[in-house]
């Protein structure tokens, strides 16, 4: 009796242990939408909170907005860099922001993008670098460090009302902003560069920005800066995103039935149809801040932008005017209304980002258990097919199955994989369940009857799933 006892301890966890076979069923393509937000350090808009917290309570505040972007099955971070010719990481180039520290040139104790980004890729979430090029103090009575551009090279910048701006029609200050977006793209993991509307500022108290130069002659500049940079970019890593987010109408009257207070083409030189129209971006993302309804209407013009070029158009919705002064009476209900619309209007549909994350940490309006029912599954960034169509090749995979547990395993072949993701099946219905670093190695999964895995490249392209069944 002991020793058939003995036997069956020995027998038992080879029974336990079943090891998933391989299969060549199909497998339902990967849901991909850009479900991106903005999160804005200038004024301590969305992140940090305070310049006054500790390095742990910054990077817990991190934290908890990857593990929101997380759990609403979001995947793509525009965090805010450069706010002011300052730095939201280490830079031998330009000063620490003061939005860190309460005080400009001050290290927080750590490095914040390098954090972030870490944190991110964690969570299967992308980081857009997004830098301001020539805001140069909000300000222009605020304290500035030796090393910031108003004191070491003070000739680059014009005073404008309350502002201190770089002049764009200057080559050395566009080139030091170029500068500054590279060696970001040079020394960190993002995956891609971001800019918004402010080339030049908002007009204020009818005065224009004191440079002598023609609106003409602006927008040249700027477009030649947009050229320029998009240029760089592809040349340093192809495979990072190229995203502008203007002004949401082009031009006050465009398209017909659009009123607007500000010229963005004539006053910040921001031809962003041009940019669209001539590939100068791999996507854009128009401030779309209105309703549905109104004399700036978000269908009509979702539907003009995105009949304006071939590369994705993905528009801003302010999900922070949601019971806000701003606009009195608007409901969590009109920006998931947007959403649905954002996957609808023209082509190039999939995909819109949040204005800003601060709206979603408060959950205004329970907004986050509606888009609870739009984002019902992790979604992969669509892929850029105009950069390239080259897919990585598939992983090695295992999976065993124990007990109630399911441990899967992968190997990548390439270094050019940087995804990986994984879905299941259970009673005949798959469910993608996570999308993880590819180095990550493998996860333990509830008991499933199969398990698919895919690798995707840096351009966003998948690999022929490897997909594993119970036998």
């Amino acid at each position: 009796m002991h020793r058939l006892l003995l036997a069956l301890c020995f027998l038992m966890p080879l029974a336990l242990a079943q090891p998933l076979v391989p299969s060549r069923e199909a497998v339902p393509a990967i849901a991909r939408e850009f479900r991106g937000t903005w999160c804005a350090v200038i004024y301590n808009i969305d992140w940090p909170s305070s310049s006054k917290l500790s390095a742990a309570e910054q990077q817990a505040e991190m934290r908890a907005i990857l593990d929101r972007m997380q759990s609403l099955h979001m995947n793509a971070l525009i965090f805010q860099v450069r706010p002011q010719c300052d730095a939201v990481y280490e830079s031998a180039k330009e000063p620490w922001s003061p939005w860190l520290t309460g005080t400009m040139g001050k290290s927080p104790g750590y490095d914040p993008l390098a954090f972030t980004i870490r944190e991110a890729q964690l969570r299967g979430i992308e980081v857009h670098a997004w830098f301001n090029p020539f805001r140069a103090l909000s300000n222009a009575t605020a304290n500035a460090s030796a090393s910031h551009i108003t004191r070491s090279a003070a000739h680059l910048t014009k005073r404008y009302e309350n502002l201190i701006w770089c002049d764009p029609a200057l080559a050395e200050s566009r080139n030091r902003a170029l500068a500054s977006m590279l060696d970001v793209l040079r020394r960190y993991d993002v995956d891609g560069i971001h800019l918004d509307d402010y080339f030049y500022p908002y007009p204020q108290g009818g005065k224009r920005f004191p440079d002598g130069q023609s609106n003409e002659t602006r927008r040249k500049i700027v477009d030649a800066f947009m050229q320029q940079l998009y240029t760089e970019v592809k040349r340093i890593k192809p495979w990072a995103r190229v995203g502008i987010s203007p002004f949401g109408i082009w031009q006050p009257g465009v398209p017909t039935g659009t009123t607007a207070s500000l010229n963005a083409y004539e006053d910040l030189a921001c031809d962003a149809r041009k940019w669209l129209q001539n590939g100068w971006c791999d996507y854009l993302a128009p401030q779309l801040y209105w309703r549905i309804d109104g004399p700036q209407s978000y269908t009509l013009l979702l539907e003009w932008w995105r009949a304006q070029g071939s590369r994705p158009v993905w528009p801003g919705i302010a999900s922070s005017r949601i019971g806000s002064s701003e606009d009195p009476g608007r409901k969590a209900t009109e920006i998931v209304n947007q959403l649905q619309l954002s996957r609808s209007i023209g082509n190039n549909h999939a995909g819109h980002l949040h204005w800003s994350v601060k709206s979603l940490m408060q959950n205004r309006d329970n907004i986050n258990e509606q888009l609870k029912t739009r984002y019902t599954a992790p979604a992969l960034v669509p892929p850029m097919p105009w950069l390239s169509k080259i897919v990585p090749p598939a992983p090695l995979v295992s999976a065993l199955r124990e007990g109630e547990k399911i441990t899967v395993r992968w190997q990548v072949k390439d270094p050019s994989t940087h995804k990986i993701v994984v879905q299941v099946c259970r009673a005949k219905q798959w469910h993608t369940i996570r999308i993880a670093p590819s180095d990550s190695g493998g996860m333990v999964l509830p008991l499933c009857d199969a398990v698919a895995i895919t690798a995707i490249n840096r351009f966003g392209n998948a690999a022929t799933p490897v997909m594993l069944r119970r036998q």
